[in-house]
């Protein structure tokens, strides 16, 4: 099937594949992000700790990873981008159009998350060399920083990181790129959470996150679970599919379903043991939302021996995890664009990280700079997350879970399970999740409340 002019170019860049360690690394990096360690601890901090933690889990489980596995096989199946991979797969043309929003979508992701990694890394540097802690204005801090014209720079400086790696290709770059980083994330999440669990009064916060109380659970609380297994693991984006179509066959999908799943539950694990621990050891409530990362940990690093120098780590540690995330973010629509349109991989990184830069100006003003650029009361920056996260994820692995559960003849074979286990992801994915993932499209757009 001919349709896009680039095929050539794109398959000829397919022979390039991820190494068995390098994927894994990869995959694992495309989860890691800042959504564990800036969105999981306030979620966590509003639903009740330890009985949401443990929620959380039974979702990625149960849910989470045959979602992955299906995106996996889909990608390594159809051999494409994510744009084609249904149809290659052998789906019909009319599946076309769910690969063409599982390409704009971290596209449109990747224009706000690169606004949050600037802001990682200009926190980074100004925790290192002390400015950040010459205040005890956070609030102000932040919000004056915000409203400046510096995030703009910062946030061209990551998209830059971004494009340096992508564009040395997937062993080249973004696979050797995941293997130092990876394990540096390790060090410094483990190096953390020593210094968190060992502050006075730390273990009330130990408490908070490991002793649960099933009674503080509601409804709402499964679904923002269920909604964060999904989005932790970087499910209806598109990522995935692609990095599939770089698997060698030899590759166990089911295998490497396990190692990311595990890689994004350990990952998880040690943020909340960070984060809990130090909020409870100097009275911050967890429950504060995004200002919990970039006002109160500041003060609370402020405030213990050192806390320039483990400030400093904890922000590296965010901005590493906000760019394996954005390479693989970057990746998806450059796949395309190399198929699409016969670019070359430098031509299509170039462009498409200029693109995303100048969308993301817009996102970045509207948070002080222009509050002009508002609607409905949500800043655009707000807008564009709200209807890429609650919308375009979770409508696009709800489609995964449909194509693959129904309409894909060739699931058996490219999921490579035993026949018992392939009965179970078959049902998993025809009676559970399409229901659960669709419950979770109705609370995340709003349409229905607890």
């Amino acid at each position: 099937m001919n349709q896009f002019k680039g095929e050539k170019n794109l398959l000829s860049e397919k022979k390039e594949r991820f190494s068995s360690a390098g994927f894994i690394f990869a995959a694992i990096g495309s989860s890691v992000g800042l959504g564990n360690m800036w969105k999981f601890p306030y979620i966590t901090g509003e639903n009740g700790g330890a009985a949401f933690f443990l929620l959380f889990i039974v979702c990625l489980v149960l849910i989470g990873l045959p979602v992955l596995l299906a995106e996996l096989a889909i990608g390594r199946s159809g051999r494409g981008s994510a744009a084609t991979a249904f149809v290659r797969a052998g789906g019909g043309k009319s599946w076309m159009a769910v690969g063409f929003l599982q390409v704009l979508a971290p596209f449109l992701i990747l224009s706000f998350y690169i606004i949050v990694a600037g802001w990682t890394l200009n926190y980074a540097m100004i925790a290192f060399n002390g400015q950040l802690f010459s205040t005890t204005d956070y609030a102000g801090e932040f919000n004056s920083f915000i409203s400046g014209s510096m995030p703009i720079v910062w946030q061209g400086i990551a998209i830059l990181i971004t494009a340096c790696v992508v564009i040395l290709g997937v062993s080249g770059g973004i696979e050797k790129f995941n293997k130092v980083l990876i394990p540096g994330l390790v060090v410094l999440l483990f190096v953390l959470m020593i210094r968190a669990v060992t502050l006075p009064g730390a273990n009330e916060g130990v408490a908070f996150f490991l002793k649960p109380d099933f009674s503080v659970l509601t409804a709402e609380s499964a679904l923002v679970a269920l909604g964060h297994a999904f989005f932790s693991l970087s499910l209806g984006m598109g990522i995935l599919l692609t990095y599939g179509s770089y698997v060698d066959k030899k590759q166990s999908l089911g295998t490497a379903a396990l190692a990311v799943g595990a890689g994004d539950l350990l990952y998880a694990f040690i943020a909340g043991l960070i984060i809990f621990p130090t909020t409870f050891s100097f009275g911050i409530a967890p429950d504060q939302g995004p200002s919990l990362i970039f006002i109160a940990l500041p003060a609370a690093f402020s405030a213990m021996p050192l806390g320039a120098f483990f400030g400093g780590l904890f922000f590296i540690l965010l901005a590493i995890a906000a760019l394996t995330s954005a390479v693989s973010l970057l990746e998806v629509p450059v796949s395309f664009a190399m198929e699409r349109w016969n670019w070359s991989r430098k031509r299509s990184v170039w462009i498409l990280s200029l693109v995303c830069f100048l969308l993301s100006v817009p996102s970045a003003m509207s948070l002080g700079m222009f509050p002009e650029l508002s609607f409905g009361g949500k800043a655009l920056f707000d807008w564009v997350d709200f209807v890429t996260s609650n919308i375009m994820l979770p409508l696009g692995g709800l489609l995964v879970t449909i194509f693959a559960g129904y309409f894909w003849k060739g699931a058996a074979e490219a999921a490579g399970l035993k026949a018992g286990w392939f009965r179970v992801w078959l049902f998993m994915l025809r009676y559970v999740a399409p229901i659960l993932v669709f419950l979770v499209l109705l609370h995340t757009s709003g349409i229905i409340k607890f």
